[in-house]
């Protein structure tokens, strides 16, 4: 069962409305979100940009890494999450990337395709078979900021059938997953084109351990 209470910092965050109010009269301002100054999407990513690891704290992406996850009302499996060696995009962009298997109960498999920036931010660059940035118009979107605020709006990605937005909507919340209890958590909101919207739960330094009522249950990282 999902719980959930908001931490003491949550009092303190502040929406991305362009204005910065301090919690308490001599709080320092929120810093510059990790959004800030972005192109999102970007129709033309530039290599020289990229690094070639994933280890965004709240996205990492180890090669090896294994998350599995479990419908929290029936304790059915639902999806498992595993992480692909790195590989290189085709075509003028040959950005280093590294490649999430999301394998569904019903079988269904994708292959999503991620790179991480200098800043840190990480950054959709295709779903094998399906999309590509840089190709038919697609777009790379972001998935996870370096320094995430809560209210940063983004676009996940720009493609064909692909538009999704997402919104930070709390920081810092506890949850209970049937694995163990995390505190240090980013919450987002993602909508797509036709207004469905689904949440995902974040935590620092494991990844997602909560979304669409499922809830992480085994996760094993390489030793």
């Amino acid at each position: 069962m999902r719980t959930r209470v908001p931490a003491a910092i949550a009092a303190c965050l502040l929406a991305l409305t362009g204005a910065l109010t301090a919690c308490g009269s001599g709080s320092a301002p929120s810093p510059p979100s990790g959004v800030d100054g972005l192109v999102v999407p970007t129709p033309d990513p530039d290599p020289a940009d990229f690094v070639a690891d994933v280890d965004n704290p709240w996205f990492p992406l180890v090669p090896g890494t294994r998350w599995e996850y479990a419908d929290e009302g029936s304790g059915q499996p639902a999806l498992v999450l595993t992480v692909e060696a790195g590989e290189r995009l085709d075509g003028p962009e040959g950005i280093a990337t590294t490649t999430l298997v999301r394998t569904r109960a019903d079988g269904v498999v994708a292959r999503d395709r991620y790179a991480q920036d200098r800043s840190g931010n990480v950054w959709w660059l295709g779903r094998e078979g399906v999309w590509q940035a840089g190709e038919s118009g697609a777009e790379a979107g972001l998935v996870m900021p370096a320094r995430p605020r809560f209210g940063d709006g983004f676009r996940t990605a720009l493609a064909p059938g692909q538009s999704e937005v997402a919104t930070v909507r709390a920081l810092g919340e506890e949850i209970t997953v049937p694995l163990a209890t995390y505190d240090r958590t980013v919450e987002i909101e993602v909508t797509d084109a036709a207004g469905a919207a689904r949440t995902e739960v974040y935590a620092r330094g494991i990844g997602l351990v909560w979304t669409d009522e499922a809830g992480l249950v085994a996760y094993d990282e390489p030793r």
